[in-house]
């Protein structure tokens, strides 16, 4: 084997995408301007601890890089701490949950089938931190927690934190209410905000801090269209016991050459957040109505189906969400099967549902218009209007026109390996 054979892989996969219509809703494309930013010495390079104050020598370049990403961060999210070290969602999380629970301790949580995220969950980062999970009463039709039924049940249970946030997030989720119900009774509030980021950023999404979470996490690759990593964000009297729990707690270094990049997309996002989050959000609800129009079950109908970036269709006359996602995939269309809410966790192989997400196709500069020219591409696979063959040459043709970055300080195409 050669270097060439890696190479050779990775323009198939590229060429797959160029010629795909990517809808995976925890995916987002990142601009050159962030992509030469990877190749930097700065991924050869440590920079343990805090600004100012490393364990190594050589980071007074590094030193300024983070500050800017301290900085530009408080900026987007008016934040009054943040820790940009956590190289994941998942670390972010995790790093939260030691800084405000002990082992033992009981938190609520959204389960997975109504859209929480594992990391949330004892089979993962609750679990690494032993906490004992309870969840959220949920209410299917608005698609959302159901605040009365959670109040008496906290009052139960006692939980020392309330998690929100979501991998299936619809609409904007109650944290005035539950900051509330915690406050009763000494708890915290900590929102997951991994998949909204970049709509919070572009203010086209609640404010989670406004409202009143203690602490906020999020990847920075989603909908804020950033490499893969995260933030924290969380109130001052927290700072110490965050910062401690990401480093030396969760993290060692914090690979700098992504830091960097997510600088920069911190300062696209400020200079064209508000308006690409806006066309998130309109692309969303296009495709929702259309599908909608089109007979499918879309989930939120009493809410207008999606007020984020995901759609969610309940697909079990169609052979359920593999068939489904699997199908959609040979037409070049690519999502993921999805549980939902009436699901159990033994469904995953083939849950009721897909999820779709807009986020990707709208920084390539598809609209309204666009969304709707999807939704009848996916009826026409999945009630076998046209061919796969047929649908694929259709799909090829459509992305030709969208292979360009436009959300972002140069127009770039995402699959070339050039940077």
């Amino acid at each position: 084997m050669q270097p060439s054979d890696v190479y050779s892989i990775i323009e198939k996969h590229n060429q797959l995408f160029a010629e795909s219509i990517s809808l995976i809703a925890s995916e987002n494309v990142t601009s050159m301007d962030v992509r030469r930013c990877y190749l930097s010495d700065l991924g050869h390079r440590y920079a343990e601890g805090k600004v100012g104050n490393r364990y190594y020598e050589g980071c007074r370049y590094i030193d300024e890089i983070e500050q800017m990403a301290i900085d530009l961060t408080k900026k987007l999210f008016n934040a009054e701490h943040v820790n940009v070290q956590p190289i994941s969602g998942v670390v972010a999380n995790l790093a939260a949950f030691y800084a405000t629970t002990k082992v033992g301790d009981k938190i609520m949580s959204i389960s997975v089938p109504c859209g929480g995220h594992i990391s949330h969950e004892k089979v993962s980062a609750a679990g690494v931190r032993g906490l004992e999970v309870h969840h959220y009463p949920f209410n299917i039709e608005e698609m959302n927690i159901d605040v009365a039924e959670t109040e008496k049940l906290a009052k139960k249970v006692k939980p020392k934190l309330f998690v929100l946030g979501s991998s299936l997030i619809l609409f904007p989720q109650p944290v005035k209410e539950v900051k509330e119900i915690a406050d009763q009774i000494g708890a915290k509030v900590l929102y997951d905000a991994s998949h909204v980021l970049g709509l919070i950023a572009g203010k086209k999404f609640q404010d989670p801090l406004k409202e009143g979470a203690d602490v906020v996490t999020g990847s920075t690759h989603k909908t804020f269209f950033g490499p893969q990593r995260a933030i924290i964000l969380c109130r001052k009297e927290l700072a110490e016991s965050i910062d401690n729990a990401v480093f030396p707690g969760v993290v060692s270094n914090h690979h700098l050459n992504t830091l960097a990049g997510y600088v920069v997309a911190a300062m696209e996002m400020l200079e064209v957040g508000e308006a690409y989050a806006s066309q998130v959000v309109k692309n969303a609800k296009a495709l929702a109505e259309r599908l909608f129009d089109l007979g499918y079950k879309v989930l939120g109908e009493k809410n207008g189906f999606t007020k984020s970036h995901q759609v969610a269709v309940d697909v079990r006359e169609f052979g359920g969400g593999e068939k489904v996602s699997k199908k959609l995939e040979s037409a070049g269309i690519i999502l993921n099967k999805n549980l939902l809410p009436w699901d159990s966790l033994k469904s995953t192989s083939n849950p009721s549902g897909i999820r779709i997400g807009v986020q990707e196709v709208t920084r390539l500069g598809m609209r309204e218009e666009e969304m709707e020219k999807i939704a009848e591409l996916m009826d026409s696979v999945l009630r076998d209007r046209k061919s796969i063959d047929f649908v694929r040459s259709e799909v090829k043709a459509m992305k030709k026109d969208f292979c360009k970055i436009k959300f972002a300080f140069n127009e770039c195409n995402p699959y070339s390996m050039q940077v």
